[in-house]
């Protein structure tokens, strides 16, 4: 076994490599960029030795291999990790860590460039009898020639990267008439993803199932899978809830689709931790003759977890076991299922703006500790105080709970959301909440589409009654006017001979102004009547529900949702300074494609420009029929609230513009 290893990785992924590796007495070595520089970040914190290796942007650090390689030889390290994601399904690093003379925690380059390219990987299974997609993999990259393969295949189709995945470079296009914008949007996103903008044109399957199965390899010819995952929750083409086993799998699929996976896998002689991803047709139940082959992912998945915690198995002690040279732990028959399993990924973003990635400082973060009937597991590479980056992907951390059946991991999931509280961004904790109780998602009657078709009910978060107003406006008294002072509320419950005084404040919400009164009533008790109400509400703080102060606001937390209020107008000082309305970028990006110029009348609806953020492509369109005054440049790096478009002072009816991916 190894001694001591390298992880070319950052934040959750990288924690979870070296939980294993300590467990192992194996000694770690961390890389950081500048942006995992201060605090330290988690996974720096938590190796033994740290490697600083450039700049925050990726390809300045961890997508640069020979950083990583000379960290490695420096300390010593005699192999390294990818995690996932950054160089884990890079042929061309795996070469150059062997060349290294360190070992390649991971498939061999070969099977990496094998199946790392979907059409070249597609022809490859078909011919290892493999059930594929009916589409076009082949090279020509010419618009006639893949809308002519488009139409011969029949719209619906979906045009996807050949390189990569998690929902980047991939289009649904349902009319001819928009298949050449659609496959220019998907070239572009594809090219800055993974430097390659070639793509694949797949028939739509329209009531699809993403079912995926986990295969392990070693150097000694043995292949096994660990069954199944079901990963049909997704939101733009990327996942957010899975599961295993897979709702509603039949003994004969289940047979009929780990034979096709552990049949790919030795068809490229495949070594390490490998997942390979089916689309299976769920209009009329799960069928061993309706589910083909994707693609397959030569890493460890983010969804590993619920994988461990139904087989039993720790995958990445697998990896190094095997990586080191050593035979499966197990033979497949030793491998059981055990109970159900399922995970929610907890991004900073917000599910109102089309998901749109968020960024801030963590100032406040707290998990569950445990759960009363199923046993919960938190992944996560930040800590209160971490700051989300716009460089990486924003996933703050997987809830992943075990227990004896479906209904009872469901039931620990619902709990595990209702009681993580995190304020300083937005993030998607209520929208988990809801889709885990959506009445089809509960049933196990759901495919990839369930997410759009139910997305208002799922993104819908009641505004704050009275009651929760009061409470907001109560705490941020505490917090925000007497910070300093051993009791803050000492300032608003001061005698006077008379009445007590009313103190008479404004927070605001959803570009919303609530001014109310704040009276201190002598016994601990605060009455807060707000403006154009009759009856003031009566609290106490000690008994207020869970609250969070940060910087200028007040988060208010109600089971799975939150409710955070300013203490000051956020859109004052810059609509002051605007002299007109203006869109501002909901994140900080590159102006990609602008579509407008100063001067033109647009319409509600119109694109305006291409933002790209955390590598995915942002459509910013007219809120409202009017004149553009200004316009971004093309090629501008904005950061997050940076005025995109001002509208000319005569055309103002309303705030805010809207994204689509």
């Amino acid at each position: 076994m190894f001694k001591k290893i390298l992880i070319a990785n950052r934040g959750e992924i990288a924690v979870r490599i070296i939980r294993t590796a300590q467990r192992l007495g194996i000694a770690t070595v961390a890389v950081h960029s500048d942006a995992d520089a201060d605090a330290p970040a988690l996974h720096v914190a938590m190796a033994d030795e740290a490697v600083h290796i450039g700049p925050s942007p990726a390809n300045e650090s961890y997508l640069d291999g020979s950083r990583i390689i000379a960290a490695a030889q420096a300390t010593g390290a005699e192999a390294v990790h990818p995690g996932y994601g950054f160089l884990s399904e890079n042929p061309d690093f795996v070469e150059a860590v062997e060349r290294a003379g360190l070992v390649f925690i991971g498939p061999s380059a070969s099977a990496v460039r094998a199946m790392g390219l979907k059409d070249a990987a597609k022809r490859l299974m078909e011919k290892a009898g493999v059930p594929v997609v009916p589409g076009y993999h082949g090279e020509a990259q010419e618009l006639v020639v893949l809308a002519t393969k488009a139409r011969e295949i029949g719209y619906p189709v979906l045009i996807k990267a050949r390189a990569g995945g998690g929902g980047k470079g991939m289009r649904r296009v349902d009319d001819p008439d928009r298949f050449s914008e659609a496959l220019a949007g998907a070239k572009r996103e594809a090219k800055a993803a993974f430097g390659d903008a070639r793509v694949i044109v797949e028939k739509l399957v329209e009531k699809p199932r993403h079912i995926e199965c986990q295969v392990f390899g070693d150097r000694h010819g043995n292949v096994v899978h660990l069954f199944e995952r079901d990963c049909s929750a997704q939101r733009r083409h990327q996942k957010v809830v899975e599961e295993a086993p897979a709702p509603g799998m039949t003994r004969a699929m289940r047979m009929a689709m780990t034979d096709a996976a552990v049949k790919a896998a030795q068809a490229i002689g495949y070594r390490g931790a490998g997942t390979v991803e089916f689309i299976a047709d769920a209009s009329k139940g799960l069928k061993p003759d309706r589910f083909w082959f994707m693609e397959m992912n030569t890493r460890l998945q983010v969804e590993h977890p619920v994988t461990e915690m139904v087989t039993g198995v720790d995958l990445v002690e697998w990896q190094l076991r095997v990586a080191a040279g050593e035979a499966l732990p197990l033979p497949q028959e030793a491998i059981a299922l055990q109970g159900h399993a399922i995970e929610a990924r907890l991004y900073a973003e917000d599910p109102t703006r089309d998901f749109l990635p968020a960024t801030g400082r963590l100032y406040h973060l707290r998990f569950p500790e445990r759960l009363d009937g199923a046993n919960l597991r938190i992944d996560t590479g930040v800590r209160a105080g971490d700051i989300v980056s716009p460089h990486y992907d924003p996933m703050i951390a997987k809830l992943i709970v075990h227990a004896g059946d479906r209904e009872h991991a469901l039931a620990g999931l619902r709990t595990a959301l209702g009681e993580t509280r995190i304020a300083g961004c937005t993030v998607n904790a209520g929208f988990l909440a809801r889709l885990i109780d959506d009445p089809d998602f509960a049933a196990g009657q759901f495919d990839t589409g369930l997410i759009e078709r139910h997305r208002e009910a799922l993104i819908r978060v009641a505004e704050p009654d009275g009651k929760t107003v009061a409470q907001a406006a109560l705490a941020a008294s505490g917090a925000a006017y007497r910070p300093e002072a051993a009791d803050p509320f000492e300032a608003i419950s001061a005698y006077a001979h008379y009445h007590p005084p009313a103190h008479r404040r404004t927070i605001h919400h959803g570009g919303r102004a609530l001014p109310h009164a704040i009276t201190g009533l002598g016994d601990g008790r605060f009455a807060v009547l707000l403006e154009g109400t009759k009856d003031a509400v009566t609290l106490s703080p000690a008994a207020d529900p869970e609250t969070a102060a940060w910087p200028g606001h007040v988060t208010l937390f109600k089971g799975a949702d939150s409710h955070t209020f300013a203490l000051q107008d956020p859109l004052e000082d810059a609509e002051a300074a605007s002299g007109g309305e203006s869109l501002r970028a909901p994140m900080p990006g590159l102006v990609k494609l602008v579509r407008a110029t100063a001067g033109e009348k647009v319409k509600v609806g119109q694109p305006l420009l291409v933002l790209e953020a955390m590598k995915m492509e942002h459509t910013v369109t007219a809120p409202h029929d009017g004149i553009i005054a200004e316009i971004a440049v093309e090629g501008a790096q904005v950061s997050d609230g940076t005025v995109l478009v001002r509208f000319a002072e005569a055309d103002m009816p309303s705030r805010g513009g809207r994204t689509e991916n």
